[in-house]
């Protein structure tokens, strides 16, 4: 498709848009499925059922320019969600997972929000006064879902840190008794010579006390 004009470049983003929607509808529910805070994985199910909200309303403002919904491959949002997905494969605390998963998901919502920021401008300047109403609104929820991940956020990066100081006093528990154990080693054949010579006594003692009873 050229981009002759505004309104070329407002439907193209549309296109980008309405298929970074739906990518986001297919990722959000393994999101909600790997968080372990309850409230990250609430918030990710919120904003699923938002996200489809904006998909509808997203053919609605199609409709106000008089072109049928289709999609164009938003490259950002595979990219983003990608990076998700690696988030999800790796090896750590429940806790670190969790604030990885909303930095991931926070990257998403903050192109999301730069585009309907766009889409808005543009519809203003276009006439497109029913468009800018419906692409606000999108945008508004947008802002809050942001806000309310970056609220958990702040408990879960606490909780992020002091998993990493439990892990290195885990490894200093178990090596700890590793030294003590070493320590102690050496006392064993000290131990060895005490009683073979308790024992060589009692056995001296023995003897003047046979020769006692043959006189």
């Amino acid at each position: 498709m050229s981009m002759d004009n505004l309104r070329d470049l407002f439907v193209e983003q549309l296109r980008d848009v309405y298929d970074a929607e739906h990518r986001i509808t297919k990722a959000l529910p393994k999101m909600a499925r790997e968080a372990s805070s309850e409230d990250l994985a609430s918030a990710f199910e919120e904003h699923l059922a938002q996200t489809q909200e904006h998909i509808m309303r997203l053919e609605r403002v199609f409709r106000l320019v008089g072109e049928p919904p289709s999609k164009k491959t938003c490259k950002a949002t595979v990219g983003l969600l990608e990076e998700g997905e690696e988030i999800m494969k790796e090896d750590a605390p429940e806790s670190v997972l969790d604030a990885g998963l909303i930095a991931a998901a926070q990257k998403v919502e903050h192109y999301e929000m730069a585009t309907y920021g766009c889409l808005r401008d543009w519809a203003q300047l276009l006439g497109l006064s029913q468009a800018v109403d419906v692409l606000q609104e999108t945008l508004d929820e947008e802002g809050e879902t942001d806000k309310k991940l970056t609220d958990i956020a702040q408990s879960l990066n606490v909780e992020a840190l002091r998993g990493e100081s439990e892990e290195d006093e885990d490894e200093e528990a178990v090596e700890t008794p590793r030294a003590e154990h070493g320590a102690h080693a050496p006392h064993r054949p000290v131990s060895g010579v005490s009683k073979r010579s308790s024992a060589s006594s009692m056995s001296g003692a023995a003897k003047p006390s046979e020769r006692s009873r043959t006189r």
